[in-house]
């Protein structure tokens, strides 16, 4: 299997995770294990529900994301661009608490993508920042 590029641009708004996760559904490879998509579908997901609430806070809904997933023989690429401050990704992660309480209502973000990724950053480009999740994989035969 050869790399893959799809790309999609969605409003700021939660409005959006519904018809995003329906296009990412529709780049499965049968290649790829299912709990390995499943768990790039929820740092999908989480990123985009990040981007929505956290970095576009306060900005009107038609501010763009984009989202890149590049899918290769052994990985899956996620990239979502927002137009949010910048933050300190790594700084945040080990700020951390290592377990959250099941009660709690969020704070769980952040971890599930850093315990569903195998390479996880969010650098500032331009006037964009883009958080990108890199998770690898065995190919099914």
């Amino acid at each position: 299997m050869g790399s893959k590029t799809s790309q999609l641009q969605v409003r700021s708004t939660l409005d959006e995770l519904s018809p995003v996760l329906d296009w990412f559904n529709q780049l499965h490879q049968p290649a790829i294990p299912k709990t390995i998509w499943m768990q790039c579908q929820t740092a999908l997901a989480e990123g985009l529900t990040n981007a929505i609430r956290h970095a576009h806070t306060g900005k009107p809904a038609k501010t763009p994301i984009e989202i890149v997933v590049t899918i290769q023989a052994r990985s899956i690429e996620i990239r979502i661009w927002d137009e949010g401050a910048a933050f300190d990704l790594a700084q945040r992660l080990a700020a951390l608490p290592q377990t959250v309480s099941p009660d709690a209502i969020g704070g769980r973000g952040l971890l599930l993508l850093q315990q569903f990724s195998d390479h996880l950053s969010y650098v500032r480009s331009g006037d964009r920042n883009c958080l990108l999740i890199v998770k690898h994989y065995a190919a099914m035969a």
